[in-house]
């Protein structure tokens, strides 16, 4: 069975959030990508080259395309066209069950760079934070470069979008961490187990509003020899030193 054009306007149509939300699905690219959430997520559309059927559990998804490299490229929404190409149902987390009180959780404050919430998702999972909760203007989780990026981690992490004011508010007795230039140094400042640590927005950082919450401002050194060091850290990079050092504690 070939690709027909009607699926790959489909497939298209999944680069807009509009139609992702419609439709409850997103797509993901590339045979080890796919193998990896499929294990996980129910599978909409598995589309895939003859040369690698084999390599993915074609049996778990709903319905299963042989297509040629020409209608891979047209249907892709990558640069290069990959080997496979899948539709995956959005996982549903019931974020109002959820206790926040003895758990390490990240919230991303206006967030935007796909890349770096899917590196972000997938740092959490390799520090074993099972929740990323997200203002509800941080960038759409399900965004291709987002999923890409995650490389199978959003299957294992639960990724919320709700107003983070009143989530710190609600657990206004918790550690409240954030990463600041005029902060505390991360190295020799006491760091709880439990609590919410915020990173911020790539070019303002965290918000007035929520930084007025924050009850522990840390600061990641610079140990650079030299005078003209870079500014700050990518925020995605940030993210990892700072779990690193919350994790070794």
């Amino acid at each position: 069975m070939s690709l027909s054009k009607n699926k790959i306007k489909y497939i298209q149509s999944l680069k807009q959030k509009k139609y992702r939300e419609e439709h409850n699905t997103f797509v993901a690219e590339g045979s080890k990508l796919i193998s990896d959430l499929i294990q996980h997520l129910p599978c909409q559309l598995l589309v895939t080259t003859e040369e690698i059927r084999n390599n993915i559990p074609t049996s778990k998804a709903k319905k299963t395309i042989i297509a040629s490299r020409a209608e891979m490229r047209k249907a892709s929404h990558l640069a290069t066209p990959p080997d496979a190409i899948a539709i995956f149902y959005q996982p549903t987390h019931n974020f109002s069950t959820i206790d926040f009180t003895n758990k390490l959780s990240l919230i991303l404050d206006e967030v935007q760079d796909p890349g770096n919430l899917g590196t972000i998702i997938r740092i959490a999972d390799w520090f074993g934070i099972e929740n990323i909760v997200c203002s509800h203007d941080t960038v759409d989780v399900y965004n291709t470069k987002t999923v890409q990026a995650s490389m199978g981690a959003l299957a294992r992490i639960k990724v919320h979008y709700t107003n983070v004011i009143d989530l710190i508010t609600k657990y206004k007795d918790s550690h409240i961490y954030g990463t600041f230039l005029n902060g505390e140094n991360i190295y020799s400042e006491t760091l709880s187990p439990k609590g919410f640590i915020i990173m911020g927005n790539e070019g303002r950082g965290i918000r007035p509003e929520i930084e007025k919450l924050i009850t522990h401002r840390l600061y990641i050194p610079s140990f650079s020899t030299n005078n003209t060091t870079s500014e700050s850290l990518n925020v995605a990079v940030a993210t990892a030193v700072v779990c690193s050092e919350f994790r070794r504690r």
